[in-house]
C-alpha cells in the first residue's frame, strides 16, 4: 500500500516556517508583511475562502486587509482598489477573489496588480518567469508551489532521471506545474484530452500529476508500481446512496495498492494552496526589505 501524504500535516509545517520567518523579518528589519484580499459580491464559497485566507495570515503575524465590495462594483472602482493597494507600502500582497460577478472582467484586474505582489502568482511576469526557470525572481501560483513541495519531500530538489508526467495543460496549473518539475530536472510530459494512449504515457511516470477535472478518471493500471501520484482534481459526486462526495482525479482506492506515495482528495493539495499564499506573502515582503526570502 502506498504511503499517503498528509496535506493538512505538511501545509501545518510551512505556516509555522511561515510565522518564523515573519517574526525574523519583524525584529530584523522592522517589517510586517501585509496581505490585502479583495472579494466582490455574495458568492458563499468564495467568502468562505476568504474568511480561511484572512484568518490564517491574522494567524501568520500579518497585517491583513480584506475590502469587501457590494456585488454592483463597477470595473473602474475596482481598478482603482487595485491601484490604490499598489501604491501602499504596507501591503506586500495583492489577492483578489475569483470569479468575480459576471459583469466584471477579471484579467485586466488581475493583470494590473504589480508583479512583486501578485501572491497568487496570476501575472504573466510571474507566469513568464516560472515558463523561463526564473523561480528566484517571480511568485509562484499557489496550487503547483504546493503540489511541488510534496515532490520535493518524497524525491529530494534534484529529480534528474525521473519521468514527471502531469496530465493537464491549463495556465493555472498544469503549465506551471510543467516548467517547475523541469526546473528541477525531471523529464517532462504535459498530457492532455489530445494525448494519444494516455494511460500508456501514465505508465512510464515516476512522478504522474493529475490535474483535469474528471472524476477517478486514473485508474490503477495507469499508474507505475510505486510511483508518486498527486491528484489535484476536485469533483463532487453523487453516491449509490444518493449523496454528495468529493473525489479527486484518481481512483484513490485501487492506484493506492499500486503507487508508493499518494495523495488523497480531500486533504492532500487542498489545504497547501492556502499555506503557499502565506508563503508567497512573506517571500514577497523579504523581497521588498531588500532581504533573502525562505525557501519552502
Amino acid at each position: 500500500m502506498a504511503t499517503t501524504i498528509d496535506g493538512k500535516q505538511v501545509a501545518a509545517s510551512v505556516i509555522e516556517a511561515v510565522k518564523s520567518a515573519t517574526t525574523a523579518l519583524e525584529k530584523d528589519a522592522g517589517v510586517k508583511p501585509g496581505l490585502a484580499v479583495v472579494i466582490v459580491g455574495d458568492d458563499p464559497a468564495s467568502h468562505a475562502y476568504v474568511g480561511a485566507k484572512s484568518r490564517m495570515s491574522k494567524e501568520c503575524g500579518f497585517t491583513s486587509v480584506q475590502h469587501t465590495l457590494p456585488e454592483e462594483t463597477t470595473q473602474e472602482e475596482l481598478a482603482r482598489l487595485v491601484e490604490t493597494l499598489n501604491g501602499d507600502d504596507s501591503i506586500h500582497g495583492i489577492l483578489v477573489q475569483l470569479p468575480l460577478p459576471k459583469h466584471l472582467d477579471s484579467d485586466p484586474i488581475i493583470q494590473s496588480i504589480k508583479p512583486e505582489k501578485d501572491v497568487d502568482g496570476l501575472h504573466v511576469v510571474n507566469a513568464g518567469k516560472v515558463a523561463t526557470g526564473d523561480l528566484d525572481g517571480g511568485l509562484v501560483s499557489c496550487t503547483p508551489a504546493g503540489a511541488m513541495v510534496f515532490v520535493r519531500r518524497t524525491h529530494g530538489n534534484d529529480l534528474s532521471g525521473l519521468n514527471a508526467v502531469v496530465i493537464g495543460r491549463s495556465n493555472l496549473f498544469g503549465k506551471p506545474m510543467s516548467a517547475l518539475l523541469l526546473a528541477t530536472n525531471a523529464t517532462v510530459t504535459t498530457a492532455h484530452s489530445r494525448t494519444k494512449d494516455l494511460a500508456g504515457v501514465c505508465r512510464n511516470a515516476d512522478i504522474l500529476v493529475a490535474a483535469v477535472g474528471r472524476a477517478e478518471m486514473v485508474k490503477a493500471d495507469w499508474v507505475k508500481p510505486g510511483a508518486t501520484v498527486i491528484d489535484v482534481g476536485i469533483n463532487r459526486i453523487t453516491t449509490a446512496e444518493g449523496k454528495s462526495r468529493l473525489v479527486g482525479d484518481v481512483a484513490f482506492e485501487e492506484c493506492a495498492k499500486v503507487a508508493g506515495v499518494i495523495t488523497p482528495v480531500p486533504g492532500g493539495v487542498g489545504p497547501m494552496t492556502i499555506a503557499m499564499l502565506m508563503a508567497n506573502t512573506v517571500i514577497a515582503a523579504y523581497r521588498k526589505a531588500g532581504r533573502t526570502p525562505p525557501k519552502f
